[in-house]
């Protein structure tokens, strides 16, 4: 009897649910609300010198004015740090503030407050309105929208936006003192190591009276990241899908098999003075080494596989060419094999930030319509490149060449990648058009520069796959705190002397397993083997 009267209950609420969903639907006449809607939506601010106001300028009035017009909708940006993101949309979420339209990296995040209610399910929504968001459906597909679906509940707490141009890290050089040196390109990591002295050796040659500011190699406090493809190199090739996956709830690969030793060999670079001796003392959104590679003084690092070409005049490669010469600039190279002899990345599937509804938001369906609309072809395309004759210009071949734009209608984020949450990456709707147009899409970057890195990024890649096994407890609210630790435990094993380099990793990594890492490898590998 119980049980019929919960099946009864159930019907009811279905039934409500509905009813209310086709209330809502019928509000709508060709796609727009017959009373004015307002939802609130995310924003990072980049706090880019020379950038605009994250939350009010021509690229927020452009989708504002757009939202209203086809769906009687008004969106208000809400700006949140891009570099400590993480520790605001969790605040936030505590408080019961965050927008109605909420974007972070972290799945650990969300999931965290979904189990707290404080999250909308998806699915429900994503399944009575689908005809409503055509444009939502043909950009992600079934794939993205449903990428983190639970198999047991069926419940989405978040989407994914498509990764469009699958890239990642890069090598960089001065391809300069290269030439000056009569150095190749060095394509070993025996050559790297060579190249690298060779810059410490020769830095009066190269640097002048600024010799002792000489930096052979520089890195950053975010170590995992930043030297992406050395690590990656010490991967044995044998790595199983089982293994990627139990280890791969840490997106700097901290776990894979062998990893430490290729920080040893970072560890190795730091103690001969071929690193970055200061790298550890400056955080997240600091200038200091941007400013180091753009007056002259670093000879080579790993960072995003297009980061010295990006931001126009106020980039690396502009101040590199103004403050040294037209001859002086970085380019990509491939110098790590692991031991099968390939030069492998891992990358990730065709994911990117994950997009969600806190529990706050009260018009899922205009949010919903906030997201079909950025996915339409016509408005992303125009947040991408913008207007003819001001950010862009069109080759003779059809490209799209960008300009270097200045003032009101300058972009925050390459692309305009923090409005169009849908989708990072370039996307002009004809996959040759496109790969023609990113080379020239950076303002005063000589196209083969561009070339290089994008071959290089993510040849010979293995790609990371979808195994929904539903969720994993153990990572609930640990995101940012093994984040830190992983972030600590390898600067101090860098910087650490050679004879101690063991003892530092084997505690930090040991407190790392403690502090919650073990338990998620665990109940990883125990849902992958139920499952697969």
């Amino acid at each position: 009897m119980q049980r019929k009267r919960l099946v009864v209950l159930g019907l009811a609420l279905v039934l409500l649910m509905a009813l209310a969903s086709l209330a809502v639907a019928a509000e709508l006449v060709d796609g727009r609300f017959t009373t004015t809607r307002k939802i609130t939506v995310e924003i990072y601010d980049r706090s880019n010198p020379g950038g605009s106001t994250p939350e009010d300028n021509f690229w927020t009035d452009f989708i504002k004015e757009g939202m209203l017009r086809d769906h009687n909708v008004e969106v208000e940006f809400v700006a949140v740090p891009r570099w400590t993101e993480d520790q605001v949309i969790n605040n936030l979420l505590a408080a019961g503030d965050a927008p109605d339209i909420a974007v972070t990296y972290s799945y650990p995040t969300i999931q965290t407050y979904a189990n707290m209610g404080g999250v909308v399910d998806l699915n429900p929504y994503l399944s009575e309105y689908k005809d409503l968001l055509p444009h939502l459906w043909d950009l992600l597909g079934d794939s993205n929208l449903y990428w983190n679906q639970d198999p047991d509940t069926g419940s989405i707490w978040a989407i994914e936006a498509v990764l469009f141009q699958n890239k990642r890290i890069n090598t960089f050089v001065r391809e300069d003192w290269l030439n000056k040196l009569g150095l190749d390109k060095p394509t070993t990591l025996e050559e790297f190591e060579a190249m690298l002295r060779a810059f410490r050796d020769n830095a009066e040659l190269l640097l002048g009276a600024d010799a002792d500011k000489m930096v052979p190699y520089s890195t950053s406090f975010d170590i995992g990241w930043r030297n992406d493809h050395l690590f990656a190199s010490y991967v044995p090739e044998e790595l199983s899908d089982r293994e990627m996956f139990a280890f791969g709830f840490d997106d700097r690969r901290l776990l894979y098999p062998n990893y430490k030793e290729g920080v040893r060999k970072l560890n190795e670079w730091y103690n001969e003075g071929l690193v970055w001796k200061d790298f550890a003392l400056y955080g997240a959104g600091d200038t200091t080494e941007d400013n180091m590679m753009k007056a002259g003084y670093v000879g080579a690092f790993m960072h995003n596989w297009d980061y010295p070409y990006r931001d126009g005049q106020e980039g690396i490669h502009a101040n590199l060419q103004r403050l040294v010469g037209e001859e002086a600039a970085y380019i990509a190279v491939e110098p790590f094999q692991n031991d099968a002899g390939i030069y492998r990345k891992f990358l990730s599937a065709p994911i990117d930030r994950k997009v969600f509804f806190p529990s706050t938001n009260k018009e899922p369906l205009a949010s919903l319509l906030y997201l079909n609309w950025l996915a339409n072809f016509e408005n992303r395309r125009f947040l991408q490149i913008g207007e003819e004759g001001v950010h862009h210009a069109i080759t003779e071949d059809g490209a799209i060449q960008a300009l270097p734009v200045v003032g009101e209608k300058i972009m925050n984020s390459p692309l305009n990648i923090d409005y169009t949450i849908v989708i990072n990456g370039l996307d002009l709707g004809d996959p040759v058009l496109t790969s023609k147009s990113i080379a020239l899409n950076y303002a005063g970057v000589a196209a083969r520069f561009i070339e290089a890195a994008y071959v290089i990024t993510d040849h010979q890649a293995r790609y990371g796959k979808n195994f929904q096994v539903g969720e994993i407890m153990a990572e609930e609210g640990m995101g940012t705190v093994l984040s830190e630790k992983r972030n600590a435990l390898l600067a101090q094993a860098v910087v650490a002397k050679p004879g101690e380099f063991d003892a530092v990793w084997d505690r930090g990594f040991t407190d790392y397993l403690r502090s919650g890492g073990q338990a998620i490898i665990d109940e990883r590998a125990k849902k992958y083997d139920a499952r697969y």
